[in-house]
């Protein structure tokens, strides 16, 4: 909820986008019911009636955070397909997510205050969440898994969730010292396991 190869585009600097990043400080910082329109409007610079011009309410612009977020997720899982081989593939995936890691922090963060949503815009976003990443990581193990690239008697679905399960820390908590060693490592745990292989050195 994740970006450099093929990293996100620089956000345009128009009024919209610095609602957005105002807004998303504002909620990581004081949660979705610690925030007013009128605080949101001051620290962007603009009139209360100029910032519902742009959103039609606090639930819209939070919502609006939310999706840009999924949009990076949605451009992951492009750069992901975009190469030729699962290892490939998730090797892509992980770098992303690393190169993103902060922006991903803000996401996870604004995702955990989705409760207070109404339950009609709530449930909507959750079945886009699913369709668009765990659906997208899905849709990647499949296609591997029919390429002979991966086994075939576990489900793509709990293919992408153990893997989105193995990668969790690499966006949470503080940053790792070797970022893109643990990112390696935990690659090659989830692809490879973490019992030896024959003939190697269980010591080393």
């Amino acid at each position: 909820m994740t970006v450099p190869p093929v990293s996100s585009p620089a956000v345009p600097d128009t009024t919209r986008a610095r609602i957005q990043q105002e807004a998303a400080r504002l909620f990581v910082q004081s949660g979705y019911h610690g925030v007013s329109m009128r605080e949101v409007a001051e620290a962007v610079g603009v009139t209360k009636p100029a910032l519902y011009h742009h959103y039609a309410d606090k639930e819209a612009l939070f919502l609006a955070m939310l999706e840009g977020t999924l949009a990076g997720l949605a451009r992951l899982v492009a750069a992901a397909n975009a190469q030729v081989g699962i290892r490939l593939q998730l090797d892509t995936l992980v770098y992303e997510l690393l190169a993103s890691a902060p922006e991903q922090r803000v996401g996870l963060q604004l995702a955990g205050e989705l409760r207070h949503v109404s339950p009609e815009r709530r449930g909507a976003f959750e079945r886009e969440y699913r369709r668009v990443w765990i659906g997208g990581l899905s849709e990647l193990f499949e296609s591997a898994a029919a390429r002979g690239e991966l086994r075939g008697d576990v489900p793509p679905a709990m293919l992408a969730r153990a893997f989105l399960a193995l990668t969790y820390p690499l966006v949470t908590g503080a940053p790792s010292s070797d970022p893109q060693g643990t990112g390696r490592a935990l690659l090659a745990v989830f692809l490879d396991g973490a019992t030896p292989r024959p003939g190697s050195d269980p010591m080393r």
